[in-house]
């Protein structure tokens, strides 16, 4: 049996799952280890310094696999000057399945996009992020609660996926992909009985054999002592809430942003934060205690180092046990 949902249908993929995005992994090994084994696989596209690198990428990723993926384009002008419109050109010419809009709004590119063929998914941090990029027409939005590796939320913020993905299947018209923390066929199963039409997993697969991420870090995150209580949210007082594997390095951050209070001085956060730091850990030196690095609750479920294709069999199937045996809690009543 398969999970046929409105995300399988619309990407022509397997499995509802879809990879997240993540800065210096995304690349062609990660991406098409995931839709070979059936779920959907992205690219980050700012991973690649140019446009034309995505591209390059792209081709590489299709000498991979000759199954659907997606890149992921993180939109923030104002933090991260890049040629968006230069990548959003490069997805649309190579006419990739999906691309995965995280950070500003897609609306300056969904004509673009839908035009070449390229569906839209927008990761929305809060529900009314979520409701602006319905209006703005995405394809399909991506709901993540405040235990996932996000990015983006502001005070007020913190709920927890089991309120953001229930208030969202009731009000959203457009498909919903669950994301917070998952790692677990009990989480997709529960997420589709919610509504959802799938879920995204980040950390989950960065701890697989073909992750292009040093070992030692994949060793250290499925220690047994390593689990849920591992994360820390750093930058909240800039409005830029994200989760990360608690270390050295993050508490230090904690520790600045508690000293400054709401007036936290991101120069002085910027060295600590700096993405080719977190790059030289992921690529050379494999120090997980040396970098700020995304990490959702999920590091909780983690305890082993599977291949992709071992990892996805294994959700898709302890989810369709947890569905049938939740439907056999439905019977005619006899009271």
């Amino acid at each position: 049996m398969v999970l046929q949902t409105a995300l399988t249908q619309m990407l022509g993929i397997e499995h509802p799952i879809i990879q997240g995005g993540m800065q210096y992994v995304g690349y062609a090994e990660m991406a098409s280890a995931v839709s070979n084994a059936g779920g959907l696989g992205i690219l980050t596209g700012l991973t690649q310094p140019s446009p034309e690198d995505l591209r390059a990428e792209i081709h590489r990723c299709r000498q991979m696999t000759s199954k659907p993926f997606g890149v992921n384009l993180t939109i923030l002008p104002a933090l991260i000057p890049a040629d968006y419109d230069g990548y959003v050109r490069v997805v649309c010419e190579e006419r990739v399945t999906m691309l995965e809009v995280a950070g500003g709004s897609p609306k300056k590119y969904l004509a673009q996009l839908h035009a070449a063929g390229v569906k839209v998914l927008h990761k929305s941090a809060t529900l009314r992020h979520a409701l602006k990029a319905q209006e703005a027409g995405v394809d399909l939005i991506e709901v993540v609660g405040y235990e996932a590796s996000i990015a983006g939320g502001q005070p007020g913020d913190e709920i927890g996926s089991w309120v953001v993905l229930a208030k969202a299947v009731k009000t959203l018209s457009v498909p919903v992909i669950a994301s917070g923390a998952s790692a677990t066929g009990r989480q997709l199963a529960a997420a589709l009985t919610m509504g959802a039409h799938g879920i995204t997993m980040a950390t989950r697969f960065l701890c697989t054999v073909e992750a292009p991420i040093n070992q030692a870090i994949k060793d250290h995150m499925a220690r047994e002592d390593v689990d849920e209580r591992s994360t820390t949210v750093v930058l909240g007082p800039l409005y830029n809430a994200t989760r990360v594997f608690k270390n050295d390095v993050s508490m230090t951050i904690n520790k600045l942003e508690a000293e400054m209070g709401g007036g936290l001085d991101f120069s002085k956060v910027a060295p600590l934060a700096n993405g080719q730091r977190t790059k030289a850990m992921w690529q050379k030196t494999g120090d997980w205690n040396d970098s700020m690095w995304s990490c959702g609750q999920s590091i909780g479920l983690i305890n082993d180092i599977p291949t992709c294709h071992d990892l996805v069999t294994r959700i898709v199937r302890e989810a369709e046990d947890r569905l049938t045996a939740g439907a056999r809690c439905v019977v005619v009543s006899r009271l």
